[in-house]
Formats: structure tokens, sequence, C-alpha cells
């Protein structure tokens, strides 16, 4: 039997099948003999134990398309990072961190800006329209507007369908609300899974896939103040910057930061407002980070 693991607690990994039943499993030594630690979202075989009691073993993993260590899952099709367009006020430093940080991974990111009914539409366009222009891709979204309609719900509920992904954001972006409007019942199904697990009921504390339909799953993942950019040298935080990338080679000097070299073809374009100025600006103070962070 194949299936996905979507949590693990004290040494038993929870098993979701395709025929929606979801079993008690513990790894079989040959992992530990291995260094092989399971990891919630992977692909697995089990051997059955018990039909009745629904518990097995965990006898193959499948190899891992991908894997993050926080949070710590595998087998991400794509990360949904939710911010709110107002209340609270958007960081789009803290954005583009996170950007980076899934850059770094090759995982996609899809930008979801909720809240847009409590902003004027050309406002929540202009915004969309920055990082559209990076090349993300970018959903407006709202789960209540002034004629009580939800707005993107419907194409974001599309985006989710047939992949298993992560969805972040700071705290009080409306992540909660977004996943009540996809699946309204999702959190009340994840608290039956938790009174097996006998955990609780469901919270974004720990890592836990919750399963919507056929090979859709998704993690709802704790909400975050901060993201520290690691494993990247000053020198080349610019080619995580998409809007640069058309720009390498055209400055006078190899190698260019595009911040205090002359005839810089990056700043150039700056200038000609081809390059967002938010973007730029947050890209100079992760290099003043980065450069900082290299001195200790």
């Amino acid at each position: 039997m194949t299936g996905k693991i979507i949590k693990g607690v004290g040494g038993f990994y929870y098993v979701h099948l395709h025929d929606n039943f979801l079993y008690e499993c513990k790894a079989k030594g040959i992992f530990r003999n291995r260094n092989i630690k399971p990891m919630v979202g992977d692909d697995v075989d089990i051997d059955i134990i018990s039909e009745e009691d629904k518990t097995g073993n965990i006898i193959s993993i499948h190899d891992r398309k991908n894997s993050l260590i926080r949070p710590a899952v595998s087998n991400v099709s794509q990360a949904i990072i939710i911010f709110a367009l107002s209340n609270p006020k958007p960081n789009y430093n803290l954005l583009d961190r996170f950007l980076i940080m899934m850059g770094q991974r090759q995982i996609k990111t899809i930008i979801c800006l909720n809240k847009s009914d409590l902003v004027d539409k050309e406002d929540a366009d202009n915004i969309k329209d920055i990082y559209v222009k990076c090349g993300y891709e970018v959903i407006v979204t709202s789960t209540l507007d002034e004629k009580s309609q939800k707005t993107g719900i419907s194409e974001l509920k599309a985006m989710l369908t047939g992949k298993t992904s992560v969805l972040a954001g700071p705290s009080g972006v409306g992540k909660s609300s977004i996943v009540n409007s996809i699946c309204p019942d999702l959190y009340a199904k994840t608290g039956n899974i938790s009174d097996k697990i006998k955990r609780g009921k469901h919270t974004t504390r720990h890592t836990e896939l919750m399963f919507l339909q056929d090979d859709t799953y998704i993690l709802d993942t704790p909400g975050f103040s901060s993201l520290y950019v690691e494993g990247i040298e000053p020198e080349d935080l610019r080619f995580y910057y998409n809007e640069f990338t058309g720009y390498e080679g055209k400055c006078r000097f190899n190698g260019c930061i595009h911040i205090n070299e002359p005839d810089c073809a990056v700043k150039e374009a700056l200038e000609q407002k081809k390059i967002s100025p938010l973007r730029y600006d947050n890209y100079k103070q992760l290099y003043e980070e980065l450069k900082e962070k290299r001195k200790w």
C-alpha cells in the first residue's frame, strides 16, 4: 500500500492512503541503520499490521523531489506566501526574504495578496504589477468584500489542486480565513485525525499536512515576523532578483553589485522606472545585512 506521511508524533508516522484511510505506522529499523528519517510529505510504502486498528509499518520511502527544514516537509509542489494588503500593513522586505528562501530551494512561489477589500483596486493592482514584472505569479484575494463576495478564492483553490502546497505568511494576514473559505470543514476533519493521534485539535505549531481532495494537500505553517537569509554570499544576492537578470553583462564592470559602481545598467533601469524602487531598496538592505553577517 502506498500513501503519504501527513504527520509524525513520538516515533509514529500517520500515513494517508488514497482510499482516504489513515494508518498509524512505525518505521522499520533499516531506516535508522541507514540514518534515514521519514519526513512529513514523504511518499511511502507500508505493510498493514491490522486493518481493524489501521496500523502498519513503513517499508520503503520514495525518492524525494525536495525538502525543507523549516517547516520540515518534503515533496513540496509550491509555496503560497500570503500577505495582507492592509491590517497589518505589508512588510515587503519580509516578502522578498521568503521569495529568496524558496528560490534557493527552487520551489515555485505564488504570492497571495489578501484583504483586497481594505484597499483601493488601483493600489492592489500596483503592488501586484511590481511582482508580476519580476516573474512571479500573483493572486489578489479577499474572503469578504462589501458585497459579501469572496474574491480570488476559487482561482486560488484551482492553483492548489493536485499539489502539495505550503501556506506561509505573517500573523494576522488571514491564512485561516482563506483555508476555511477553500474548504470550510478542513479544520474539523483535521481535528478528527488529531483525535486518532491523541494530540488534541489542530494547531499550526506542528508540521502537519491537511488533505483537501485527490492528491491535494496543504501545510498551514505558523505565522512568522522575521526571516534570515542564509547560505548566500552578498555578491550572489543579485541572482535572486529576477528583474536584474536581463541587465547582467551590460554594466561597465563584470560582477557589478548594482549599488556603488558607475555605469550600472540596473541603476539606469531603476532611474527609468523599469525596476521597482521598493524591490531595489530591499535588495540594498539585504545586501548590507549579508555583508555584515560575513564579518562575524
